[in-house]
């Protein structure tokens, strides 16, 4: 997908913040739409269906955390990846974000190469639904064939038992984004047998030793995410 068919829709009530980003965004080559509140964000998803809404949480009218959750529930966002851009030291809970469905977080204020690369880091999950589609996830040098149950990290072959396959499957089909663990337990175990957390942090370790330690960052009191 070429960058001037992402559709990039940002919403802050600072002005400032819709020009400076707006503008870096745009001079990188994305289409982007503006918005100032949350029931702006609401009506413009709808009408763009963008590919990536970032998201402002202190906003008049409707603030973020209740627009991603009826973003969530549109047909034309809920496949939209959802960053939310946040002030340092304003009373913000990662959890209630997550829990709202959100994919990851921006701190502001944030340097625009900084802002550009943290965009195509997410926007690089388009790219890695299409190869989940045809069974295949490519995360740098780590293959995941899910059809063959075949893993390959820097050409060389590792053999994994079936969760950890599954687990390893799921994290990496969003890199960075979060699991909560009530849904790796749900996707990967569901009612085949009743497990806890734990039992997730045993897998995630083996994968740590097996996979390198990086590449797993624990979000604690949320989940568990794949750094690419």
């Amino acid at each position: 997908m070429k960058k001037k068919d992402i559709k990039i829709l940002l919403v802050d009530d600072e002005p400032d913040i819709l020009e400076i980003v707006g503008y870096n965004l745009s001079s990188s080559g994305y289409n982007v739409i503006t918005g100032d509140n949350g029931k702006e964000a609401i009506e413009k998803a709808q009408k763009h269906k963008p590919h990536l809404i970032i998201l402002d949480v202190m906003m008049p009218e409707m603030d973020g955390i209740e627009a991603c959750e009826k973003l969530r529930e549109l047909p034309e966002a809920k496949d939209s990846i959802i960053v939310f851009l946040t002030a340092r030291g304003e009373d913000y809970s990662q959890v209630a974000g997550f829990d709202a469905g959100a994919d990851d977080y921006i701190t502001k204020p944030i340097k625009p190469k900084v802002l550009i690369s943290k965009v195509k880091a997410l926007l690089r999950r388009l790219k890695e639904d299409d190869d989940t589609q045809e069974g295949i996830l490519k995360i740098g040098s780590l293959v995941i064939n899910r059809e063959e149950y075949k893993i390959t990290n820097k050409g060389k072959e590792i053999i994994l038992p079936r969760k950890e396959f599954e687990l390893l499957s799921l994290l990496a089909t969003k890199p960075n984004k979060v699991f909560k663990r009530e849904e790796i337990l749900d996707k990967v175990w569901g009612n085949e047998v009743v497990v806890g957390g734990r039992t997730i942090d045993v897998h995630i370790r083996k994968l740590r030793e097996k996979i390198g330690d990086k590449s797993f960052k624990t979000v604690k009191g949320v989940g568990y995410k794949f750094v690419d």
